[in-house]
């Protein structure tokens, strides 16, 4: 099991970013995916996920700003950041989803794979 995100970079506030983590050893369809993020001296933070529908879920400060997508010719997921802020600062990694969907959305985080992880810097 392989997940290698890319995309990351600093940007000032405003500006946008496209996260992509590649996958690969498993079938990418048959699982839901998240991305994460984790800035220095805070706890991992889930900031969203996707089904294998394509149902979609966000945490509440980066509705409206961010998009998650899957392509499954690709392997790939995806993380359209736009307007970002300098609190959207941190290393952001993929990850393969083990709790049901609907239990992400309820709270759980739990996942039984990630990557290495891209950092993203915002600011002026």
């Amino acid at each position: 099991v392989q997940l290698v995100e890319s995309g990351g970079g600093t940007v000032r506030p405003g500006e946008s970013l496209t996260l992509s983590c590649a996958t690969s050893g498993f079938p990418f369809n048959h699982w839901d995916m998240a991305w994460v993020r984790q800035a220095p001296g805070k706890e991992p933070e889930w900031v969203s996920a996707i089904a294998i529908n394509d149902r979609a879920w966000y945490i509440e400060s980066v509705k409206g700003r961010f998009t998650i997508s899957r392509d499954t010719d690709k392997n790939a997921i995806f993380l359209q950041m736009n307007n970002l802020k300098p609190e959207d600062t941190a290393l952001y990694y993929c990850a393969r989803i083990q709790a049901p969907f609907g239990a992400v959305v309820a709270g759980a985080r739990e996942y039984n794979a990630r990557g290495r992880g891209t950092q993203v810097t915002v600011s002026a």
